[in-house]
């Protein structure tokens, strides 16, 4: 029978794949998944047990098989072998001048993962046309420090981009006051080229609301610092967005991204209090939305979207109720799960298959090209 994560393993074993990244080994997302799910299935109070689930899953190779043991009593053995910081990330040793992690939200507001790699010299910093396309379609988990800054300006850029699209389309309308240029150019062909009957456009009225639940648990951290991105990029853009987090509870952050400066947002954002690393509650979560904020921001005209990776810790049959009162006020539910970006991926964990029968559009979010995608969802 499938067990139950309790409320900060998942944390820590995201933490644990880290610090194994930290000492030579590959950490590649798809062995965090593995390790993940492999922890649903023994008793991880028998240590034992645990450990060789985690060793199947993450060692890849003869030398790391030899050297996990060690690791594992490192980490896991006496907490003050794995010194933390106050949002519960480990600070493995550092070994070049790198400054001091902040504590607190800001620690994940500042890096979202690959710390190490850069510090090891193991990140590389990539530049140019070439550069762009790479980083567009990396991995969010698997950016290095020294990139993490081109891709935060390559993604706010291109976000920006897509929320302006979505709020200045345009409709075919006789009475418009634009010429509709590739139209008109269509019709002329019939004409020898003659544009005679010109085709007008106008700005189609943008009627819908957002409502945007992002998750910031422990699961999530490769992710966050990047849909935060994305949640200021579309509330920017469009008037009617509203922005909560979650893990275990939910906090409202409209207020923090309603400002000029995504630098200031995100300095606001680290001083909240909204439980960043914790454990996953989705149902109760969404049924504390639901409860406080339904009847408000849950309308007919309303695109809900939840960005989490499923992973739950609650009850499954709450985040379907949840879920089913959720859908039956809005008019489309989207999931954005970066899970879904891995080639062999299943939404087989006990939440995200409760929660996929009142989701409309299910899409991936572990990468900038997969958030733009998002537009045809739109």
């Amino acid at each position: 029978m499938r067990k139950e994560h309790s409320q900060n393993l998942v944390a820590s074993i995201v933490e644990f794949c880290r610090f194994l990244r930290a000492n030579g080994f590959s950490g590649h997302l798809r062995q965090a998944f593995t390790a993940l799910e492999a922890s649903t299935h023994i008793d991880v109070a028998d240590r034992q047990s645990f450990a060789f689930a985690l060793q199947s899953a993450l060692c890849c190779s003869k030398d790391q098989w030899k050297s996990f043991p060690q690791l594992f009593r490192q980490f896991w053995g006496e907490e003050q072998a794995r010194p933390r910081s106050a949002a519960g990330e480990y600070k493995g040793p550092s070994k070049s001048n790198a400054p001091e992690c902040k504590e607190g939200a800001s620690v994940f507001l500042d890096h979202p993962g690959n710390d190490t790699s850069a510090a090891e010299g193991t990140g590389k910093a990539v530049f140019g046309a070439s550069a762009h396309s790479r980083l567009r379609k990396l991995d969010f988990s698997e950016v290095a420090a020294n990139d993490i800054a081109a891709l935060e300006e390559i993604c706010i850029r291109l976000l920006r981009r897509m929320s302006l699209r979505l709020s200045r389309r345009f409709t075919i309308n006789h009475r418009g006051t634009r010429i509709d240029l590739r139209r008109s150019i269509r019709r002329s062909v019939a004409m020898g080229g003659d544009p005679f009957a010109l085709a007008y456009k106008k700005r189609r009225p943008t009627s819908y609301k957002f409502v945007l639940l992002l998750d910031i648990s422990g699961s999530m951290n490769f992710y966050s610092l990047f849909l935060v991105r994305f949640a200021y990029a579309l509330q920017e853009s469009f008037r009617r967005v509203e922005t909560f987090l979650f893990s275990t509870s939910l906090v409202g952050i409209s207020d923090l991204l309603r400002t000029r400066s995504l630098p200031d947002a995100l300095r606001r954002l680290s001083q909240r209090d909204a439980g960043w690393s914790g454990g996953t509650k989705i149902g109760e979560s969404l049924r504390e939305f639901n409860q406080q904020h339904g009847r408000r921001l849950l309308s007919r005209d309303t695109v809900f979207i939840i960005l989490s990776d499923g992973w739950e810790t609650g009850e499954p049959e709450l985040l379907a109720d949840e879920m089913r009162k959720a859908r039956r006020r809005v008019l489309k539910t989207i999931w954005l799960n970066p899970l879904l970006g891995l080639k062999d991926y299943q939404p087989a964990t006990r939440g995200m298959a409760a929660a996929l029968p009142f989701v409309d559009v299910f899409a991936p979010a572990h990468n900038l090209e997969s958030l733009l995608a998002l537009e045809k969802h739109l």
